[in-house]
């Protein structure tokens, strides 16, 4: 008996190891449980994504003190470099995961470490005033370890950073100074207040402009070209240090001691493009990813968290049971992992996408996960998989704090409402939680 299929049996596409194509007709009328079989698939596919979620890739253990600044080499996705508490400088190769040279540079603290633009070469600042240019590859044999230039300085630097594009860097301390890499006296100096300068930073895009934080809770913006301080924004509290967008001039976003990071457009400094509020503890560093659309922020609560730039709330965090105040954190310029280096001696490497497979995918694989994020993204309003894609586990202590931020925010929302209902009408301001931390903006 010859049997005949109806408009529901109409054959699938074979696989791609047969090599033939079979005609599917996508009507939605002859697919009536399309959408709920979908959502099963959306929701198996969180699951999964949290199954395999293993961020933590190694630990490169070998400094004697805590590490107190991070640099990527410019060419290389292979070496990055650190500074720690007690003035020693280590390269560190990623893919055998070892140090292959150790550097006395300073005595005391290494405050700031960048490599010149080429990658020939990286520059150092420290507690004993000064600043030191080396050679990235290692002295021949028999010969010491020196660094190719040192300029004694006035005064301590706290920071450092080199230009993306000619041979000029810049420091912070009491004032930001330009130097030329031939010169031992800075080309020129700007200040703009009193208070010491923690960090410095250029544009990558706009690579005249930079920019600084400073102790007095100041972020100024100033013009090479120039040699003057553009624009000045005051917060409530002190921003330790700021990082620029890579994908766009204008944008850079400010870590913070009140918790929070702020990204602002430096065209209109009054309120911040946005804030980003999860942290417990104050921000120390925070790096962009070669994106744009990311940023990693470390902070004092012992923890790293993954920001989308257009989102206030963290995607992700990474935490583990021996890692101790984070102090500098680094996104490499694959965009594929991230480094950070605490005060208990170690840097630690991270997956930037935690359930990612690494290695060679087939096609099939990939297929498979650009359907699965598609569903995920699809789906992604679904109370029940947003609790599941939610989800973290944090330690206790952060879970604590957590909680008891949230009761403090709550009272002060509380007492906020009472004021406004028992004022004259207008006579409270409402004041929107972006602007509520600008002190000032002077031009």
């Amino acid at each position: 008996m010859v049997s005949i299929s109806g408009p529901h049996d109409l054959p699938t596409p074979a696989s791609e190891s047969t090599g033939i194509t079979v005609p599917r007709n996508y009507d939605p009328t002859l697919h009536p449980f399309e959408v709920p079989r979908e959502y099963v698939r959306a929701l198996n596919a969180t699951k999964l994504e949290r199954v395999f979620a293993k961020p933590f890739l190694a630990s490169l253990d070998g400094h004697c003190d805590g590490v107190n600044c991070l640099a990527k080499h410019p060419k290389n996705l292979a070496t990055i470099l650190s500074g720690a508490c007690d003035g020693e400088v280590r390269i560190w190769n990623l893919t055998q995961r070892n140090c292959i040279r150790t550097i006395q540079a300073h005595e005391g603290f290494v405050r700031g470490i960048c490599t010149r633009f080429c990658g020939t070469s990286f520059f150092t600042v420290g507690d004993d005033k000064t600043v030191k240019q080396w050679k990235m590859d290692g002295p021949g044999y028999g010969e010491e370890e020196e660094p190719l230039h040192t300029i004694l300085g006035k005064t301590v630097y706290t920071g450092i950073d080199h230009h993306w594009k000619e041979a000029v860097f810049a420091t912070c301390g009491q004032q930001v100074d330009i130097w030329d890499e031939q010169r031992t006296n800075p080309i020129c100096s700007m200040t703009w207040g009193f208070d010491s300068i923690s960090s410095v930073k250029f544009n990558p895009v706009e690579t005249f402009l930079l920019g600084s934080c400073a102790s007095d809770r100041n972020i100024v913006l100033y013009d090479m070209r120039q040699a003057t301080p553009l624009k000045k924004v005051i917060l409530d509290m002190r921003t330790n240090t700021i990082c620029w967008n890579p994908m766009e001039a204008f944008i850079f976003t400010a870590a913070n001691e009140d918790y929070n990071l702020y990204t602002f457009d430096m065209r209109a400094l009054d309120t911040p493009v946005m804030v980003h509020m999860d942290h417990v503890s104050a921000v120390l560093d925070v790096d962009y990813s070669p994106t744009g659309k990311e940023f990693v922020s470390a902070s004092f609560d012992k923890s790293i968290r993954i920001f989308p730039v257009d989102k206030s709330r963290s995607r992700e965090v990474y935490h583990t049971k021996r890692m101790q105040h984070v102090i500098c954190v680094k996104w490499t310029s694959d965009s594929k992992y991230i480094m950070c280096g605490s005060d208990e001696m170690n840097i630690r490497l991270w997956k930037a996408n935690a359930s990612e497979k690494l290695g060679v995918l087939t096609s099939r694989e990939k297929a498979a996960k650009d359907y699965n994020q598609k569903l995920k993204e699809k789906f992604q309003h679904y109370p029940h998989i947003k609790r599941i894609a939610r989800h973290r586990h944090l330690p206790k202590s952060i879970y604590s704090q957590i909680q008891e931020q949230r009761i403090m925010k709550e009272a002060r929302r509380r007492k906020e409402v009472n004021r406004i209902k028992h004022s004259k009408p207008g006579s409270v301001p409402i004041v929107s939680e972006k602007k509520k931390h600008i002190v000032a903006v002077v031009k």
